[in-house]
């Protein structure tokens, strides 16, 4: 829990929130290299909206959001930094790229579940029962919304060629 810094008389300070500095860092890099990314695309105006719209306001809002956690990293204690983990990152990049090689080819009944289940093991806590409803029921609604709801040529089943 973070506590607001105080300067009490002979209290020992206490150390601000390094890992809200540092994330807040993190989101202003990934903002400011969407808005890069997207600049080329046209913005439009509210009435007939662009294909930047959407990616630019978001690029702000994350701007804003780090902006907001640089600025609460300096008014609150918090933890230091913490060493950084491969495990996390081996297992959602990996999960993201077998999605990305099974979706044309097995379609999101396989791909969406496998890629979860992957990506959930970035945490020691990772349990497999736990896994397997989350990713079942998570594959079910994108299905669901993707497919039918938006009516997205995204391929459900193509394994038994349906």
């Amino acid at each position: 829990m973070t506590e607001k810094l105080q300067d009490q008389p002979g209290a020992k300070p206490r150390k601000r929130s390094q890992q809200d500095l540092g994330g807040g860092l993190f989101l202003i890099a990934i903002g400011l290299f969407a808005i890069w990314q997207g600049s080329n695309l046209p913005l439009g105006t509210l009435r007939s909206m662009g294909a930047g719209m959407l990616p630019i306001s978001l690029a702000w809002m994350l701007i804003a959001g780090g902006a907001l956690m640089i600025f609460t990293s300096f008014t609150t204690a918090g933890p230091d930094l913490e060493r950084w983990s491969l495990r996390g990152l081996l297992f959602i990049i990996g999960g993201t790229l077998a999605f990305a090689f099974t979706i044309q080819k097995l379609g999101l009944i396989i791909a969406g579940p496998l890629a979860m289940i992957i990506g959930s093991y970035a945490s020691d806590e990772a349990r497999l029962k736990e896994i397997l409803i989350f990713a079942i029921s998570m594959t079910a609604l994108c299905i669901l919304l993707f497919k039918y709801a938006l009516g997205l040529p995204i391929p459900v089943i193509t394994f038994m060629n349906w």
